[in-house]
């Protein structure tokens, strides 16, 4: 997983029509969220934050911010697009499921988003990241995920699809995945075929990897089983379907 993300860095804002927009806007979007949630949440925590998309459209909203990934090359610009946008936000590198071993606790938030929990192939996977993302935060926090709808997408090998063209620094990128689904895993070829518009010249940077195509209701479930209190699935507030759900408070 993590060499998919290292080598995906330099292009990860091309998957994106605009992606210091989107940084804003997504950055809006889970802030009207975390409000509606859990009013007066100030300390988020970002456990997969890929070159900081939410992290720092959140930290240019006034939240405190940590966050890590575990691809090390997307975390070290992470680093350098927070201090182009002036916010400051902890990074760090480190597996989602040694989030509360890495971070520790008092967190009023823990997020991940851009559909990174079905990078983890089983349940059992999946519960110990949720189980430490529990553990890091404090009673009354809260749990939000965002998640491919999965139940939407087709079945079957070959599946392509397509993310559109983009033009920057005089080169042209056409940008497809191609799906081949296993059971309830896929693999997952990510292309970006790079054209120099001066020259002519061609090249094809293709990324491998693979996926656990987890219901919603599946993942909520596994968050309920986790410890989450209040665990429901919200739709038509962000780009993907987004599950929230609530560490018990103190007795």
């Amino acid at each position: 997983m993590s060499d998919f993300y290292d080598r995906l860095t330099p292009f990860y804002h091309l998957i994106h029509q605009d992606w210091h927009a989107s940084v804003e806007l997504q950055g809006g979007q889970l802030s009207a969220l975390i409000e509606a949630e859990w009013p007066g949440a100030g300390k988020l925590l970002d456990v997969s934050c890929g070159i900081g998309t939410q992290a720092i459209g959140l930290a240019r909203r006034g939240y405190s911010v940590a966050a890590s990934d575990l691809s090390a090359k997307e975390v070290e610009r992470a680093r350098r697009e927070a201090a182009a946008a002036g916010v400051d936000v902890a990074f760090s590198v480190c597996d989602m499921r040694r989030a509360h071993d890495h971070h520790g606790a008092g967190f009023d938030v823990v997020l991940s988003g851009d559909n990174s929990l079905p990078h983890l192939l089983t349940d059992d996977d999946i519960l110990v990241a949720l189980r430490q993302m529990l553990a890091c935060l404090s009673p009354d926090g809260g749990c939000l995920i965002t998640l491919r709808d999965y139940e939407r997408e087709e079945r079957g090998v070959n599946l392509v699809k397509p993310y559109g063209v983009r033009t920057e620094n005089g080169k042209r990128y056409l940008l497809f995945q191609v799906w081949d689904f296993e059971g309830e895993h896929y693999d997952l070829v990510f292309y970006f075929i790079e054209e120099d518009l001066a020259s002519g010249a061609v090249q094809t940077h293709a990324m491998r990897s693979r996926y656990y195509a987890i219901s919603t209701a599946k993942m909520c479930e596994l968050m309920r089983e986790a410890g989450f209190d209040d665990v429901r699935r919200i739709d038509g507030a962000f780009y993907q379907p987004v599950l929230v759900g609530t560490r018990p408070g103190l007795a």
